[in-house]
């Protein structure tokens, strides 16, 4: 699973997805695929690639829509999920699927 693959998932899904970094910060892909670290001040010092890497629990959330006016009542809630658990919904994600399809060119 790459950084790619959940930034795909979270755009598709409209997702944000967080996960703990090795130096105790948080990383955040929002729905709109961008990942950032809110507590980073200075130049990191790490590839958040590699910190992916040994990353073991996600928490996903719905991403806030701005134009609703009223919260759905079948919203999802955030939950924690598992490296392997996020891995089978990408791979279950139709932007995967594509990419995977292509690979083969």
């Amino acid at each position: 699973m790459t950084l790619a693959e959940l930034r795909k998932l979270a755009i598709k899904r409209h997702y944000q997805i967080h996960f703990k970094l090795r130096n105790g910060m948080e990383c955040i892909i929002s729905d709109h695929g961008v990942a950032h670290v809110p507590q980073l001040q200075v130049l990191p010092d790490f590839n958040l690639e590699e910190e992916l890497v040994h990353a073991t629990e996600f928490l996903i959330e719905p991403a806030v829509v701005a134009n609703a006016k009223t919260p759905a009542k079948n919203a999802e809630r955030p939950r924690k999920i598992s490296r392997e658990e996020l891995a089978s919904l990408a791979a279950m994600s139709p932007a995967a699927a594509v990419v995977a399809d292509h690979e083969d060119e």
